[in-house]
């Protein structure tokens, strides 16, 4: 991965995690509500992973917005 890749997924995973608190809600809880795992969550949240297409509509169905809404810078 490059560089510009990497500040993406960084400020991917800190789009999700502010999103996620502003429901009120932990990794663990809503992770599960996703269905998928509370690592894997971690992951993304902190830029360490990039995350598939079907995960990505998990999460944004999981905060309520559209995939386009959850990937705009």
């Amino acid at each position: 991965m490059n560089t510009k890749e990497e500040k993406y997924l960084r400020f991917l995973g800190q789009k999700i995690q502010k999103l996620r608190e502003e429901k009120e809600m932990d990794q663990k809880a809503f992770a599960f509500e996703c269905e998928i795992g509370r690592t894997q969550l971690h992951m993304i949240e902190n830029g360490k992973t990039n995350p598939r297409l079907l995960t990505l509509i998990k999460i944004a169905g999981g905060l309520e917005i559209s995939v386009h809404e959850l990937l705009k810078i």
